[in-house]
């Protein structure tokens, strides 16, 4: 990444504080927090019953900058053993010192969870992404632009993105700086920080920066994310297998498979269907893999469907639809039935056909592209994104037959590929800002949720995505989590 370095290193004094303009107690902590510099190291001790939802309570080493892009890093070690696991040693970007602030802190806990932590607004609610890097010595938070992203390293290492960003705009001067927080407002806890550097970042051409691709689950009650697994490069569209047990995502036309817990993906062999698009899934037994490939000699994308093993040595997938293109979305629940976006006589509209093949059932006839049919876990409906109305909104139509269609979104965004969770209460879908045509890639989008029967959403998250973060079905079987992937684009290192 091309650096400038703002500010030098420590100097030797124990008074000193080094580049940090000052330090002091944030949210009235019932313990007073300190800060010396010794020989590099910063020694922090904090109280402070947490730094969540709505306020923070910590002690904090800070500097005023002027805006802009910026990163901090630093090794990170806790003193002792401590008293609870919870306790936090941050490195922060904050707006201002109030205990309410916009903020975002990449955060290394006292069970060794790194996570990037952020309040989007004064007074919100805070949401984190845990990194799958268990207890990482180094952290580095960088502000870039309207998102702050966290790198981890171990002893000595390189960084490396800990994958995900958060959206945080700030305005004006804003607050960069050392933080611990006890999670006991009774004691003070207390982390070294070494080797500490806050660097302004250069406008780098987009020419010269690199896409990473990371999987995250988001749970629907707290909007927590998790990273899963992250990768320089490109991949798309993760679907959760029905047992729970593992996810299926394409990348460079070919789709792999990745533990839910995590790990290095396998490519599951699709024979000689080797431009699968992220138009993908599995059946409601897991025993087979429905996919969209553009293989063929026209290269337009058509439905096959083979075992979700892969296939065997001298078996090739088996077409489904043999007219094109055609694009997979849903699979009926008793699994006799996929549904999917085709285009005939110049018009996308939706379809069904048995999974066997068949004759194709058209079940929209609406000007204008229909897309992105999934069913209902009872079978009753298709859920689809239209833009009959002159904006993309969500959409459902009754099964088999196509009959009763409802529009279910209606504000001003362009809303896409809605998904029903398997208990059959909650819609989510992946919503566009207002002025953004068809389903592009590399944008500010938001995961929203609605009651399966219309209703006010709800944003989950708020990052940098569009094409390929949830194209198709990805809910947990237990309802409870949603897979996706977002995006991010960064100088190299």
């Amino acid at each position: 990444m091309l650096m400038v370095v703002l500010l030098v290193s420590a100097r030797a004094s124990a008074e000193d504080l080094g580049p940090f303009d000052g330090q002091s107690d944030v949210g009235g902590p019932g313990r007073t927090g300190s800060a010396a510099l010794t020989n590099g190291v910063y020694t922090v001790a904090g109280g402070g019953e947490n730094m969540w939802f709505g306020k923070d309570a910590f002690h904090f080493v800070y500097k005023k900058v002027d805006g802009g892009d910026v990163s901090l890093s630093a090794d990170i070690k806790w003193v002792g053993n401590g008293e609870h696991e919870h306790r936090k040693a941050c490195l922060l970007v904050r707006q201002t010192l109030d205990a309410e602030s916009a903020h975002a802190s990449a955060a290394l806990h006292g069970d060794g969870l790194a996570s990037l932590q952020c309040r989007a607004a004064r007074g919100d609610a805070t949401h984190e992404i845990q990194s799958n890097v268990a207890a990482p010595a180094r952290l580095r938070i960088e502000r870039r632009g309207k998102y702050v992203s966290m790198s981890v390293a171990g002893v000595g290492e390189a960084f490396d993105p800990a994958g995900g960003v958060m959206r945080l705009e700030l305005e004006g001067p804003f607050y960069v700086g050392l933080g611990v927080c006890s999670h006991d407002d009774a004691r003070l806890e207390t982390a070294k920080f070494s080797n500490v550097s806050i660097e302004r970042s250069k406008d780098v051409p987009e020419s010269e920066l690199e896409l990473h691709s990371t999987l995250e689950t988001i749970d629907i009650a707290s909007s927590d994310r998790r990273v899963v697994y992250h990768t320089k490069g490109h991949f798309e569209a993760p679907n959760w297998a029905p047992d729970g047990q593992s996810f299926v995502f394409n990348s460079e036309g070919k789709l792999y498979r990745l533990p839910v817990g995590g790990g290095k993906p396998s490519a599951i062999d699709t024979g000689f269907a080797q431009r699968c698009n992220n138009d993908h899934g599995l059946s409601p037994d897991g025993k087979q893999i429905v996919i969209s490939d553009q293989t063929s000699k026209d290269g337009q994308s058509r439905i096959y469907v083979l075992p979700s093993t892969g296939v065997a040595q001298g078996e090739e997938p088996r077409l489904v639809t043999e007219e094109a293109p055609s694009y997979w979305h849903g699979w009926s629940p008793g699994g006799t039935t996929l549904a999917y976006c085709a285009q005939r006589n110049g018009d996308y509209d939706v379809y069904t056909i048995p999974v066997e093949g068949g004759e194709e059932r058209r079940l929209t006839d609406t000007a204008g592209l229909d897309d992105g049919p999934d069913y209902s876990p009872d079978g009753r409906y298709l859920y689809f994104n239209s833009i009959r109305t002159g904006s993309m909104h969500v959409w459902r139509i009754e099964a088999p037959r196509g009959g009763n269609p409802t529009q279910l979104t209606h504000d001003d965004r362009q809303n896409w590929f809605p998904h029903p969770s398997p208990d059959g209460k909650w819609i989510v879908y992946l919503s566009y800002e207002p002025q953004v045509r068809e389903h592009p890639a590399n944008k500010d989008v938001q995961l929203r949720v609605i009651p399966a029967g219309g209703g006010e959403p709800r944003v989950l998250a708020t990052l940098f995505g569009g094409q390929g973060t949830i194209n198709v079905p990805s809910w947990s079987p237990d309802s409870k989590r949603v897979a996706f992937v977002s995006y991010q684009l960064a100088p190299a290192e």
